[in-house]
C-alpha cells in the first residue's frame, strides 16, 4: 500500500514557524511568485491542528511542491485527498492541487509544467465555481465534461477523488459523494465507438414533416383586409395650406376587420415516416484502452495556481490506494475541526454584528444631541415673544401702586 500523507506544519509544541520549508520547494521560474506563510487562520477549530499553508500576497500566481516516494497505481486505486478554506470570500483564485512525474523539477514549476492530474475546487466570479477533474492522457491535459459544482464559502471543505482500475472514479466532497462515472464516457481521452456511417443518406422520399398544410382548405374570399385604415373621423384643419403643406391625407388606424395573415389549418401527414437516423457503425480508429486510469511514476504534489484575493488554506494533502483509509484520515482531521470552526467563525460574526449595531446607535444618538444643541441656541429669541406677565399681575396686586414699590 502506498501511502504519501503530506503535513504541512510539524505537530510538535517547539516546532519552528519555518518548518515547512524543509518539506515545500518554491519554484524559482518566476520572479514573483506569491509568498505563502504557515497559519491557522482567523477562526478554526484547533489552533495548531488546522494550521496550514495560507497564500499571502493578491493577484499573484504560486508555485509550491513537495515530494514523495514515488510509485505506480497500476492494479489499486488512487486517492487524493486536501482540505481547501477560502476564509478571504474567494472571488477569483484557484484551490486544487496537481499530481505530477517524480521526474519533475521542483524549482522550476509552473503553468505549462506537464502534469498527471489537477483536481479540485475553482472560482472566478459568478460563472466559475466548479471543482476541477483534468488527466494527461498521451501527453494531453483532458477536462471532465460534466459540472461539478464546489463550495465557495469561507469554511474549511474536504476534497477527494478516487480513480479506480476499472475505469471508473468518484469525487466527494465532505466525505459525501458529488459525482461518479466512467472515465471512457465523461472524458474524449478516446474517439468515440461508433459513428455515423459515411455512406448512408437519408432517401429523398423520406418524409419528415409530421404536420402538413390541410390541402382541402382554402382562403375565403372575404379574408384580405388592409391592416391600417384612413381615419373616417379625421377632418383636414382649417389653417391646412396644400402650397406650403402639401396635399393632406388623414391619420391611418387599425382595421376592425384585419385578420391576419392566412394560414391553412394542420393535419396529420399521412406519409410521415418519423425522423430519420443516421445510420452508425464501428469506428475504426477507436481502439480500447484499459489503462486510461493508470500512472506510472506520481511522485510530487503542486499548488500551481493564480489568485486575485488572497487567504486560501491548504492542508491534509493525502495520496493512499485505501478508499477507507483517506475517509478515516478526512474524519480524523476535517471532521475533528469543523464544528468547532463553524462555531469560532459564528461568534466572530455575532461579535462584528453587535460593533456594528452599537457603532449605528451611538452615531445615530450624536446626531440626536447635535440636533437637540442646534434647537436649544434658537430658544432664547422665542422666550423672549412667550415672557410671561409680571408676578405681581398673576398674584391680583393692586395695579394702582407707585412706581416705586414696582
Amino acid at each position: 500500500m502506498f501511502l504519501a500523507r503530506l503535513p504541512v506544519p510539524v505537530i510538535s509544541s517547539n516546532s519552528s514557524q519555518y518548518g515547512w520549508k524543509s518539506r515545500w520547494v518554491e519554484s524559482k521560474h518566476k520572479s514573483d511568485y506569491g509568498q505563502w506563510k504557515l497559519t491557522s487562520g482567523k477562526f478554526y477549530g484547533d489552533v495548531e491542528l488546522d494550521k496550514g499553508l495560507q497564500t499571502s500576497q493578491d493577484a499573484r500566481f504560486y508555485a509550491l511542491s513537495s515530494r514523495f516516494d514515488s510509485f505506480s497505481n497500476e492494479g489499486k486505486p488512487l486517492v487524493i485527498q486536501f482540505t481547501v478554506k477560502h476564509e478571504q470570500k474567494i472571488d477569483c483564485g484557484g484551490g486544487y492541487v496537481k499530481i505530477f512525474p517524480a521526474d519533475l523539477d521542483q524549482t522550476d514549476i509552473h503553468g505549462e509544467s506537464q502534469y498527471y492530474i489537477m483536481f479540485g475546487p475553482d472560482v472566478c466570479g459568478y460563472s466559475t465555481k466548479k471543482v476541477h477533474v483534468i488527466f494527461n492522457y498521451k501527453g494531453k491535459n483532458h477536462l471532465i465534461k460534466k459540472d461539478i459544482k464546489c463550495k465557495d464559502d469561507e469554511l474549511t471543505h474536504l476534497y477527494t477523488l478516487i480513480l479506480r482500475p476499472d475505469q471508473t472514479y468518484e469525487v466527494k466532497i465532505d466525505n459525501e459523494k458529488v459525482e461518479s462515472g466512467s472515465l471512457e464516457e465523461d472524458w474524449d481521452f478516446l474517439p468515440p465507438k461508433k459513428i455515423k456511417d459515411p455512406e448512408a443518406k437519408k432517401p429523398e422520399d423520406w418524409d419528415d414533416q409530421a404536420k402538413i398544410d390541410n390541402p382541402e382548405e382554402t382562403k375565403p374570399e372575404d379574408w384580405d383586409k388592409p391592416e391600417n385604415i384612413p381615419d373616417s373621423d379625421a377632418k383636414k384643419p382649417d389653417d391646412w395650406d396644400e402650397d406650403m403643406d402639401g396635399e393632406w391625407e388623414p391619420a391611418m388606424i387599425p382595421n376592425p376587420e384585419y385578420k391576419g395573415e392566412w394560414k391553412p389549418k394542420q393535419i396529420d401527414n399521412p406519409n410521415y415516416k418519423g425522423t430519420w437516423i443516421h445510420p452508425e457503425i464501428d469506428n475504426p480508429e477507436y481502439t480500447p484502452d484499459d489503462s486510461i486510469y493508470k500512472f506510472d511514476n506520481v511522485g510530487v504534489l503542486g499548488l500551481d495556481l493564480w489568485q486575485v484575493k488572497t487567504g486560501t488554506i491548504f492542508d491534509n494533502f493525502l495520496i493512499t490506494d485505501d478508499v477507507e483509509e483517506a475517509e478515516k484520515f478526512g474524519t480524523e482531521t476535517w471532521g475533528a475541526t469543523k464544528g468547532p470552526e463553524k462555531k469560532m467563525k459564528d461568534q466572530q460574526e455575532e461579535e462584528e454584528r453587535k460593533k456594528r449595531e452599537e457603532g449605528e446607535k451611538s452615531k445615530k444618538d450624536d446626531d440626536n444631541e447635535e440636533d437637540e444643541e442646534d434647537g436649544d441656541e434658537d430658544e432664547p429669541e422665542e422666550e423672549e415673544h412667550t415672557e410671561e406677565p409680571p408676578e405681581e399681575e398673576e398674584e391680583g396686586e393692586d395695579d394702582a401702586l407707585p412706581k416705586d414699590e414696582l
